[in-house]
């Protein structure tokens, strides 16, 4: 039998999770990936297939405001962030997707920075 991977569960559950999840043109999904070093947030027009707006630790206008801080205090500046790019293209509502990841620590810092930057879900 093979060895189990942490990766390859998590690819698993988002699998599992995007079978029933789905982004629409009204209602976009905002997807979260996080690495060791940082955290990435997209909202996806899924029925169009394409990416409307993304924010991350390595952008290069986000990069030098969270030099310096905690990994769960960039995820929640990036929630911020693209709350506040969604608002300029006017996206209110989105669908998160946790992408397998558990929603504790980081994933719920970018969710809880999006909240307070008026996204809904």
């Amino acid at each position: 039998m093979a060895k189990k991977s942490r990766s390859l569960a998590r690819e698993r559950r988002h699998i599992r999770v995007r079978k029933t999840l789905s982004g629409t043109t009204s209602r976009p999904r905002l997807n979260v990936f996080k690495s060791l070093t940082g955290i990435y947030a997209q909202i996806i027009d899924d029925i169009q297939g394409i990416t409307i707006i993304s924010a991350s630790t390595v952008d290069k206008e986000i990069r030098e405001q969270v030099k310096g801080m905690k990994k769960t205090e960039q995820a929640k500046a990036i929630g911020k962030a693209i709350a506040e790019r969604a608002k300029s293209k006017g996206i209110s509502s989105v669908v998160f997707d946790r992408g397998g990841f558990r929603y504790v620590g980081r994933v719920k810092a970018l969710a809880d920075g999006a909240r307070e930057g008026g996204l809904q879900f």
